[in-house]
């Protein structure tokens, strides 16, 4: 399926795409989360450098960056224009190397199937009409053996007081509207995809977030933001 895409998400992210690497602009939750994410991707992967990699959904790049600054051999996959542009225009500024493609998930599957040692897909299940296809696609990106990183927003009555309500409409962290609770995802969904794809569930690992120190740290509660690691079997 390479129309799993929802036009109306995508322009929401080309609003603010500019934006993207201001440390205290509406990304500032990415800038806060990505620690947590890229050690967590690190230690699933057993080290991440010279592996290949692609981040399905990689919007302006912070996790791609990153994980091409650890040695990885990185590229990064989004549907949306500007974001792709900033991202490029940073790698080229910080001269970092690392390639962006314009492609979905299912799309990029077709053309590059079983070439990645490790996938990541973060915050981006919840802003697709078909969150099982993406999951799927992922799956056949991987090489055998490989190892599948996702993140989302699990669809709590937590998640809705602190992902929509605190985060856009109190702390204006991000604009009203950039997130839909009804497509929050629950962990015990997100498992039953990667089930359906032939994937193994590995780990689940939350997010929780402290206001005082303005930082993310790792949490046995999934109730909030929450990372599943999987493998495809070799």
């Amino acid at each position: 399926m390479n129309n799993n895409v929802d036009n109306t998400e995508i322009a929401k992210f080309e609003a603010m795409a500019h934006r993207w690497w201001d440390k205290e602009g509406e990304f500032k939750p990415l800038h806060q989360l990505n620690p947590v994410r890229l050690a967590f991707v690190e230690e699933m992967a057993d080290g991440i450098g010279n592996k290949r990699i692609v981040d399905i959904g990689c919007g302006g790049g912070i996790l791609s960056e990153s994980m091409a600054r650890l040695g990885a051999v990185v590229t990064g996959a989004d549907m949306g224009t500007e974001p792709l542009n900033v991202a490029r225009a940073h790698a080229e500024e910080v001269g970092v190397a690392l390639e962006y493609r314009q492609i979905t998930a299912e799309a990029l599957a077709e053309e590059l199937p079983g070439q990645f040692d490790v996938v990541t897909c973060m915050e981006m299940l919840e802003h697709v009409p078909d969150p099982q296809s993406v999951v799927s696609a992922c799956a056949k990106l991987c090489k055998p053996g490989g190892m599948l990183v996702f993140s989302t927003l699990n669809r709590t009555p937590k998640a809705w007081a602190l992902g929509v309500f605190a985060a856009e409409r109190i702390l204006r962290w991000l604009p009203a509207g950039t997130h839909d609770f009804q497509k929050f995802i629950k962990p015990a969904e997100l498992m039953a995809f990667c089930d359906n794809a032939g994937l193994i569930p590995l780990k689940a690992v939350g997010m929780s977030y402290n206001l005082l120190t303005g930082q993310f740290s790792r949490s046995e509660k999934l109730d909030m933001n929450y990372l599943v690691a999987a493998r495809k079997p070799a």
